[in-house]
């Protein structure tokens, strides 16, 4: 009925449209293997007009919350990040300043966490800043309230980073939908 038609309106101006807002495909899963506690499919968004892509499945890497988590220059942890996976938090810099600053410290891409951490729905769009550079690794948007569960979970286990995969096809689990995080709402 009605209802129908204005779902497909909906979509067809999300999906057809080109640089309207972010197209339903465009988003990119990754699995916490470790700690078990959040042992969650999360879902990110690609940052919009600038990084890389992955190219490669990994499955078991380190997700590490950089220190400073804003990440805006030189990082206490950046020897951890080497060959891993950062994950950092909004504000301070652009994300493409971020981005920049993990691939400087040798990470393979990058997780940027909303820094309000009551989001639990809404996608920012990551878009290029105006200095005219480039980023070369991944950088993906993540919810507020996803990173501080992440980074609470590693706090209390006293741990310096989770085990994760990325990227995460989940057309092939049947059990996507019971694994996702319970303070999801959809």
């Amino acid at each position: 009925g009605a209802a129908m038609l204005l779902w497909l309106w909906l979509w067809l101006c999300v999906c057809c449209c080109p640089g309207r807002g972010l197209r339903i495909h465009e988003y990119l899963y990754f699995q916490v293997l470790s700690p078990g506690d959040i042992r969650y499919i999360f879902t990110a968004t690609p940052a919009k007009d600038f990084g890389g892509v992955f190219n490669t499945r990994y499955d078991q890497i380190h997700l590490v919350p950089a220190d400073p988590p804003e990440a805006c220059g030189e990082l206490n942890n950046g020897v951890f990040i080497q060959d891993q996976i950062a994950l950092v938090e909004r504000g301070g810099c652009s994300f493409l300043s971020k981005t920049r600053v993990i691939q400087e410290h040798g990470g393979r891409a990058v997780i940027i966490a909303d820094n309000a951490y009551d989001n639990d729905s809404f996608y920012i769009e990551m878009i290029q800043d105006s200095s005219r550079r480039t980023a070369d690794i991944p950088a993906l948007f993540l919810l507020g309230r996803d990173g501080y569960m992440i980074r609470r979970s590693l706090e209390q286990h006293g741990l310096p980073w989770a085990v994760i995969s990325i990227p995460v096809n989940v057309t092939s689990i049947p059990t996507y939908e019971m694994m996702q995080p319970p303070w999801t709402f959809w």
